[in-house]
């Protein structure tokens, strides 16, 4: 064996031994990150000022359109974000996908909501939800009948309302 390869095997070793522990690192890593990760679909893009307060994340999913007439999509509210006031003239359906957080239709006490569970949203019924103060949410929105109209926005929820209980 020659000197340069008495030098060179340890090096060559050690290279590849730290090549290996980075690729099983960033695999280990990944799956992780993938394991902790819930939401099932894209965060999509970042909601309006105009409906929500906080950050939210909406991905739509189903395009409104004349055979099914439904609108559907994914919404993810970071901790304390959530929608403002609003209805459904045909009411809407929410599948909670991830995390924990509220709903409440006006006048009545905020419900608190989390992964698995499904809230249906009465028709013209002014309603919010959204994420709880320390906690992500997501949910799945279902608005069926949308030939008689989508939705209608109403005023933020104030941050009285949001912490009250």
């Amino acid at each position: 064996m020659s000197l340069s390869n008495t030098i060179l095997r340890p090096f060559t070793l050690l290279l590849l031994a730290v090549v290996t522990f980075a690729g099983c690192n960033a695999n280990e890593q990944a799956a992780s990150e993938e394991a902790t990760s819930e939401s099932i679909f894209p965060k999509g893009r970042k909601g309006p000022a105009d409906f929500f307060t906080g950050t939210a994340w909406v991905h739509g999913l189903v395009a409104n359109d004349s055979v099914f007439t439904t609108n559907a999509g994914s919404v993810t509210f970071e901790p304390a974000a959530r929608s403002h006031w609003h209805s459904h003239p045909s009411g809407q359906i929410l599948m909670v996908t991830a995390g924990v957080g509220y709903h409440q239709i006006k006048g009545q006490p905020k419900e608190i909501i989390k992964k698995g569970d499904v809230i249906k949203c009465p028709p013209n019924k002014v309603h919010w939800h959204g994420a709880s103060e320390g906690e992500s949410m997501t949910h799945i929105y279902l608005i069926p009948n949308t030939e008689k109209g989508i939705v209608e926005w109403k005023d933020p929820v104030t941050d009285e309302e949001f912490t009250s209980k």
